[in-house]
């Protein structure tokens, strides 16, 4: 379902909020599972991060900043390299990339997964093992094949007949054999937004199953013998919680990988099941941890090469928001507190809600007005007695849909001044951000051992006005 043009601000009309959302018997109280792990109030009340009070990071760094828990990144890594020891486990950088997150990702064993040329230039100015990466995207350029080529990366994973083409070409011509995987449409669409839903047919990634191109673009180049096809790639889309899509996914991409081999004597050795592992947003969300996952998908895949005499291939996924996701809270100074009738009929009855300007907004968070995405939110300068009220919070530009959190429950003495965090914005935030209202980007914070160090400047006007050369 299409999100209204003006944002999440037109549903669930009424004072009471959605039916998932309870009234807090302590409005100071942490869900733990929203937070990074080394999240607590200090005795004061206010949020400590690894040691590290949010009000000093606010201080040294203004607000808004992405606050990153780098030792939560890191044992989400150790996580699901403990759970898949025998797969390939690619961090998919589109989740949030710079060079530190690089380097960590590359020092905890994991692969990288990027979608760009400008991913790939990342990772290769952060000393990323070139063998390491893979390289995905659906319109890849000659410039970015040809850079992906003279570094060497792992594996590219083509996704059109035209990407073939070049890539075919360009190594011919420069005497080379690159790895491929080849990205499978399969048909199966997750339970998430239509727009990060993506193995569907009707839209812009890969080779269909049904229409059979996916088998054509295999069986084409095993023929032309010039790129080596490791395997086949399935990515069934994000926010994903119920694995029977997965189940689907790889009896129909094991079935090609059967076809294949029948036709060609070939048995691909390699099955990349994708990612978009779900992690909680709020409450109401409740994610499988990494064991349950590789127990899962394993089960899956395991039965599925019984049924088709395959042996099993070497699997690798791809998790980026699982990693990045809940390891970052972006923090924010409240400006102003409204509180505004609400109701079809402007009936004072109805009740009120309260909305809560922030620094920030949908430059930095673009995913509630786009996804019509679910947030949490606490007061995380100081503890307080008072009662708590339902709540949105929103920021500070021209548009009515600038909505960061729909609906959440906070203090009623919330005030300008006050600092509040927003948890689980490591992915998709700092990278879908934007200079709309020309307000520059926040910078990222990883903290660690009560130290905090920049990994990402905040962006300044100047950073704005060096780009306008009229």
């Amino acid at each position: 379902m299409r999100a209204h043009e003006a944002g999440a601000l037109h549903g669930d009309i009424g004072n009471r909020g959605p039916a998932w959302l309870r009234t807090p018997g302590d409005v100071n109280a942490l869900v733990p599972r929203l937070w990074p792990r080394n999240t607590r109030r200090g005795d004061d009340g206010a949020l400590v991060v690894a040691g590290l009070d949010v009000r000093d990071v606010a201080a040294r760094f203004g607000t808004p900043v992405y606050v990153l828990d780098e030792d939560d990144l890191r044992s989400r890594c150790r996580d699901f390299r403990a759970a898949f020891p025998d797969e390939d486990v690619y961090y998919a950088g589109k989740a949030f990339l710079c060079r530190a997150v690089v380097r960590m990702i590359a020092e905890e064993g994991l692969f990288l997964d990027v979608c760009s040329g400008g991913e790939l230039a990342v990772a290769l100015a952060a000393g990323m093992e070139p063998a390491r990466i893979g390289f995905h995207g659906n319109n890849k350029s000659v410039a970015e094949l040809t850079r992906a080529l003279d570094a060497g990366v792992g594996r590219i994973i083509v996704d059109s007949s035209a990407e073939i083409d070049r890539l075919t070409a360009l190594a011919r011509e420069r005497g080379v054999r690159p790895r491929v995987m080849i990205r499978v449409t399969v048909g199966v669409e997750a339970h998430t937004h239509e727009f990060i839903a993506t193995a569907h047919e009707d839209q812009k990634f890969g080779f269909s199953l049904a229409g059979g191109a996916a088998s054509a673009a295999a069986l084409r180049i095993l023929d032309e013998d010039v790129l080596e096809l490791r395997g086949l790639h399935s990515h069934i889309g994000s926010q994903i919680f119920d694995t029977s899509g997965f189940e689907v996914s790889a009896r129909r991409v094991l079935s090609l990988q059967a076809q294949i081999r029948d036709a060609r004597g070939v048995e691909l050795p390699e099955l990349d099941l994708g990612g978009g592992f779900g992690i909680a947003y709020t409450t109401q969300d409740d994610p499988s941890t990494p064991h349950e996952l590789a127990k899962r998908l394993r089960r899956i895949v395991d039965a599925e090469c019984a049924a088709e005499r395959l042996t099993v291939p070497r699997i690798s996924i791809e998790p980026g928001r699982a990693i990045v996701g809940p390891a970052v809270f972006t923090l924010y100074e409240v400006g102003t507190v409204k509180s505004v009738l609400v109701g079809a009929g402007g009936d004072a009855a109805d009740g009120h809600r309260a909305y809560v300007s922030v620094d920030g907004g949908m430059s930095d968070n673009i995913r509630t007005a786009l996804y019509d995405a679910a947030y949490s939110a606490t007061l995380a300068s100081r503890a307080t007695s008072a009662g708590s009220m339902l709540a949105r919070v929103v920021g500070k530009h021209c548009e009515s849909g600038d909505i960061l959190v729909k609906d959440e429950f906070l203090p009623a003495d919330v005030q300008p001044g006050d600092l509040v965090a927003v948890p689980g914005t490591g992915a998709y935030c700092r990278s879908m951000a934007s200079n709309y209202n020309h307000v520059p980007r926040p910078p990222v914070v990883a903290v660690r051992d009560g130290q905090a160090r920049l990994i990402v400047r905040r962006e300044t006007e100047e950073d704005l006005l060096a780009l306008d050369v009229g």
